[in-house]
């Protein structure tokens, strides 16, 4: 483990190797799992202000599950998620050639909101998992991302280095050059693998 100011990382995002590849997993992230993603109260602040502009980059589904459930959902743990269209896809998601994407990234990407996205999504495959003293920053394998493994041993990419710019938005430009230098220090933690 790595400890930067109140976080705790975990070995396996500076050893392990990955890089999404959606031509291969098709955005299955919006879609599998037992649950939406994780928001932060932040976000769902976000959500509500720009729901107006971000509705249009919706489906219809989508934007009746939104108008029926909410802007967002609390499990049985009482976490706040992005609510699930009948087919238990993210309400939220959108398909362009075969692939799901992310319709409030969409319009971000078109200069329409301030927020590209649930931070959740954002830094996947990292997980977060806040508790009293510190925040947890944790890989999470899982099985319909084997292709972005293999892509990520193929062209050398760390987790933490795919997930450069998001840790930077999260953590701060300082916390992820100090993650950076620890890890260089450290010959990449490769006796660690």
């Amino acid at each position: 483990m790595i400890e930067i100011d109140k976080t705790i990382v975990s070995l396996d995002v500076v050893t392990k190797r990955f890089v999404c590849d959606l031509t291969k997993c098709k955005g299955a992230c919006c879609i599998e799992g037992d649950g939406g993603a994780p928001l932060e109260d932040s976000e769902i602040e976000q959500i509500f202000n720009y729901i107006e502009v971000i509705s249009p980059y919706l489906t219809e589904t989508s934007r009746q599950t939104i108008a029926e459930k909410g802007l967002f959902e609390v499990d049985d743990d009482g976490d706040k998620l992005t609510v699930l269209n009948p087919g238990l896809e993210c309400a939220y998601s959108i398909v362009e050639n075969g692939i799901m994407f992310c319709g409030i990234e969409k319009a971000f990407n078109e200069g329409k909101i301030p927020f590209r996205k649930p931070i959740s999504c954002y830094l996947y495959p990292v997980r977060l998992t806040k508790y009293t003293q510190f925040e947890a920053v944790n890989y999470h394998k899982w099985n319909i991302c084997q292709c972005a493994r293999e892509k990520g041993r193929k062209e050398n990419v760390k987790v933490y280095e795919f997930l450069k710019v998001p840790l930077i938005e999260k953590f701060g430009q300082e916390w992820y050059d100090v993650l950076d230098s620890v890890v260089k220090e450290n010959n990449g933690f490769e006796n660690e693998r």
